[in-house]
Parts: C-alpha cells; structure tokens; sequence
C-alpha cells in the first residue's frame, strides 16, 4: 500500500493528456481563427459579415450535433471518437488554405464543428467528472488554463505567419501541428473510466482505502446525488442557466473579433496576435483562478466575481483604445474573464444540479452556447461591415455581463426550490 500512495494517481495523467488536447484546439485552431478575418476578407473580397458567416453555420451544427455527442462518447471508445474528431476539426482547418471562395468555409466549417465538439466542449468536462471526485475545480481550471498557455504561444505565432508566410499557409501549419500532437498524446493517455485501469476516482480512492467497507458503499453512492435531468429540464434553474450560457458565449465570442477591431483602430496584423497572446495569458490566469476560487468560495460567487470584473475591460476599449498598451491590457483582462466560460459553466452545472445526471444536463445546457455562436459572431462581423466600429458592440457586452449575474442568482433560487421540493436524490 505505500508504495501505491507514493505514485501519481492516473487521473494526473490523463488531465495532463487532456489540456495538451484542449490547449492546442482551442489555442491552435479556435480562437485563432479571428487572425485570418481581415487577410481573407481583403485578400479575397469578402464582406467581414458574409465570412463571419461560417461562425453561425458552426454553432448551428454544433447546436444540432450536441444531443448525440454524449451518447456517442458514452457508446464507442472514447480513443477512437477522439482521434476522428482530432481529424475532423484540425484537417478542415487546415482545408481553409485551399478555399477561394466563401462557400469554402461555409462547407468545411460543418466537419470540423463537429469535431470541436467531442475535442472542446465534451470530453473534458465528461471526463474530469469520471476521474476527478476531489480537485475537481482545479482539474477543470488546469484544462481550460492550457488554452491560455498554448494560445499565449501560437496566437503571436499566428500573426507572425500570416505576415511572413500568408494565411494560406498559416492554416496549413497550424492544423498539421494539432493533428501531429494530439493524435498520439490521446492514444497514449485518454481513458474513459478509472476501471479501464482497475483504479477509483482520485478523491474517492482515499476514502475507501482509509473507511470500511460499508462506509465506502455509502461514498460512492453520495457522489452521485443530485436532481434527474427529466426534472432540471423543465426547472427555472434549468433556462436560467441555458440563458447564462447564451450570454458568456456571446461575450467571449468577442475574442473572434479582436483582430479585425485592433487593426480597424489602425494597428497591424503582428499587433493583432500579440494582443491575441495578451487574451490568452489572461485565460491561463483566468482559468487557475476560478477553478481554485470556485473550490475555496463556491462557483456562484466566482461567477458573480466575474461578471463584475467584465466591466472593467469594456470600459478601457470604450474609452482608450488608441493607447496600444492599454489595449493589451484590456484585452488581457477579457480572456481573464472568459475564462470563466469553460471553468464555472461546468461548475456552476454541478453545484445548481449534482452529479447525479450530469452529462445529460450539461449537453443539453450547453445549447445555449451554440445558439450564441448562430447570433453573436456573424451579428458583431455585420454591426462592424455597417458602421465601422465595434462601439455599439462593446455596450451590448457590458449590457450581458449585467444579465448574467441576476441570471446567477435567480439559478441559486431555483436550485433552492427544486431541494426543498424534495427533487435531490
């Protein structure tokens, strides 16, 4: 027994595996792809609506494809599910290189939403509640943090490429990259479940190995308590929470528009990714910060916290924005604050509902974020192509962060009623 105590716990590893995952998607491929707005749309002719278009085609598949996503993930192997989205998301990425026409990134937008759905939004969350029963607040901000880590990397990367080597080729190395690393690193770390390595839950394992028998029955069945999905669905609790999604997705979507509203102000492309590293060191901050708040203050005050704390870049890029470091700054503080969308949104559905049907609750919350991508990026793309600015943008994201935290409280209060209705089980 003391030499197993000694060992790192499996879950370590397989957290480690998946922000490898995670960090290279998102940094390497998702919000990487505001950089190229402006090259395409110049280089091709292309309105900056109709392009950010493909935004609101990704959302749509994505908000049609999540209700199978669970059942999928939960059917096959976890590995082989995986690697093909690793594929599907990464090689039509790099596809874009190849495109002359809009019609091209309406088309190859639809494989690699799907694939961004099991490798971004799903399996982590899934996955870190199967291994994690202790740190899992930490767990989820590690993961998240490691988009800020490769992101602070590969976004100035990004902007460099792009001047030095053109967007075509930039989408090219970038989705060969992603798919080069992550393929092997899921191969060898991903697992489904602590028995597929005849182990139990970190958190969960001490408390056998430390109780009697019964009293470990008695452990295992508590950390699967909470509200049945059939219940949540239909709860206050329930919308108000899908309406949180709805509005910190359409704030972090943002993050896509960044580029093409620093160089609308005058700055350049290398600016651009720059600023872009600034967003995703302040994610990697961000993302530590809640998940180790979230274990020391509850997941509802942190989220208060930064809804709050949203105010204050809105506020420097409305005032100003000519003062290139305080744009930096600004824009650092944003990703600190969207981070919060991948940390508490996971959070904040296990502290409203338990764990007792998380999965499906969370799939069919996250709803919310996809039909925030179908509004949101191609409607802040169009408010851009009819006025030039970004101006009235920045007041209906400062107007969201208000929102979301009266949505915050009124989720608490029906998370109250459905406990004292006697719905937790």
């Amino acid at each position: 027994m003391s030499t197993n105590k000694k060992k790192i716990h499996y879950a370590w590893w397989l957290l480690l595996g998946l922000s490898i995952m995670v960090g290279l998607a998102k940094g390497g491929i998702m919000t990487a792809g505001g950089l190229f707005l402006t090259p395409v749309t110049q280089d091709l002719g292309i309105g900056m609506g109709s392009l950010t278009l493909y935004f609101s085609i990704s959302s749509i598949v994505t908000m049609i494809f999540l209700p199978f996503a669970g059942k999928i993930i939960a059917k096959y192997d976890i590995r082989t599910v995986l690697v093909t989205a690793v594929i599907l998301q990464a090689g039509s990425f790099a596809m874009f290189g190849l495109m002359n026409s809009v019609w091209g990134w309406y088309l190859f937008c639809i494989p690699m939403s799907i694939g961004s759905i099991f490798v971004t939004q799903i399996a982590g969350p899934v996955l870190i509640n199967n291994w994690f029963k202790k740190h899992n607040g930490l767990a989820i901000g590690i993961m998240v943090a490691s988009g800020g880590i490769f992101g602070a990397i590969l976004q100035p990367m990004a902007g460099n490429l792009i001047a030095s080597e053109g967007w075509r080729m930039t989408y090219f190395i970038l989705g060969g990259i992603v798919i080069a690393i992550v393929v092997p690193i899921v191969l060898l770390t991903i697992r489904m479940s602590p028995k597929q390595k005849g182990l139990q839950p970190l958190g969960l394992e001490v408390e056998i190995n430390n109780t009697e028998d019964a009293s470990s029955v008695k452990v295992e069945s508590n950390t699967n308590t909470g509200i049945s999905a059939a219940i949540a669905k239909k709860s206050g609790a329930f919308y108000s929470l899908l309406l949180f999604f709805f509005f910190i997705t359409a704030i972090s979507s943002f993050g896509q528009h960044v580029a093409p509203f620093a160089m609308g102000l005058g700055y350049d492309v290398k600016f651009a990714g720059g600023a872009m590293g600034f967003w995703q060191v302040g994610v990697l901050i961000g993302a530590l910060a809640f998940g180790i708040l979230s274990d020391k203050i509850g997941a509802k005050n942190t989220a208060i916290f930064a809804m709050l704390l949203g105010l204050v870049p809105i506020a420097i890029l409305l005032t100003v924005p000519d003062n290139s470091t305080m744009f930096s700054l600004a824009i650092g503080i944003y990703g600190f604050v969207v981070a919060s969308l991948g940390t508490l949104g996971p959070l904040l559905t296990t502290a409203i509902f338990g764990n007792k049907e998380y999965g499906q609750i969370y799939a069919s919350a996250v709803i919310g974020l996809a039909v925030a991508g179908i509004v949101a990026l191609p409607g802040y793309g169009y408010v851009f192509q009819l006025t030039g600015s970004y101006t009235y943008v920045l007041y209906a994201i400062a107007f969201m962060l208000v929102i979301n935290v009266v949505l915050i409280i009124m989720a608490f209060i029906g998370k109250k009623k459905l406990v004292q209705a006697g719905h937790w089980k």
